[in-house]
C-alpha cells in the first residue's frame, strides 16, 4: 500500500510539473548572415586600392554587424586620422545601418533625435558605409585619410562594391 501510494504521488508530481513545459512557447530563434574575415580583408584592401588610385593614403576599418572591429589596416606614413576615429565611424555605420554621411545629416536637423547622446561611440562625419545583404546589415567599412569625408566614403563604397556579388 505504501509503495502504491508513493508511486501514485510520484506520478501526480510528474504530471503537475510537466504542465508548464506543455504550455510554454518554444524559445525564439534568431538567424543572420555573417561577414567572413576573408571578405572583410578583401573589402578593406579594395577600399585602400581605390583611394590609392586617386592619390590618397587611407586607413580602413571593417566592423561586424554589432560594430566590433573585424579588420583594421592603418595607413603607412604619417598617422593622420587616428584608428579610433575610423573604428567609431565603422561602428556608427554598422549599428545605425546607414552611411555616416546620412547619419550626420539626420542628427544635424534642429530638434532631431540624436542617439549619440546615449552612445558615446557614435561618430558624425562622412566616411563609412554599411555592408548589407538585402536589408540586413552584416557589417560596415570606413576609410579615413582622404581630403574629405565624401572621398573617404567613396573609397569605403568601393570596398563594398568589390565583395557585393558574394554577399548572399
Amino acid at each position: 500500500m505504501i509503495r502504491s501510494n508513493a508511486l501514485l504521488a510520484t506520478a501526480a508530481l510528474a504530471l503537475c510539473t510537466s504542465f508548464n513545459a506543455w504550455a510554454a512557447d518554444p524559445l525564439p530563434v534568431e538567424t543572420h548572415k555573417v561577414l567572413t574575415a576573408a571578405l572583410a580583408v578583401e573589402a578593406a584592401q579594395a577600399a585602400i586600392a581605390a583611394c590609392k588610385a586617386q592619390g590618397y593614403n587611407v586607413s580602413v576599418t571593417v566592423a561586424d554587424r554589432l560594430g566590433a572591429a573585424k579588420v583594421v589596416i592603418v595607413r603607412d606614413g604619417p598617422p593622420g586620422v587616428g584608428p579610433e576615429v575610423n573604428r567609431r565611424k565603422a561602428y556608427t555605420a554598422a549599428v545605425q545601418r546607414q552611411a555616416t554621411s546620412e547619419y550626420t545629416k539626420r542628427v544635424s536637423n534642429p530638434g532631431a533625435f540624436n542617439p549619440g547622446q546615449f552612445d558615446s561611440q557614435l561618430s558624425t562625419g562622412a566616411g563609412a558605409v554599411p555592408i548589407k545583404v538585402g536589408e540586413d546589415t552584416i557589417g560596415a567599412i570606413s576609410a579615413a585619410g582622404a581630403p574629405g569625408g565624401d572621398k573617404d566614403e567613396a573609397c569605403a563604397q568601393a570596398g563594398v562594391d568589390k565583395i557585393k556579388d558574394r554577399l548572399n
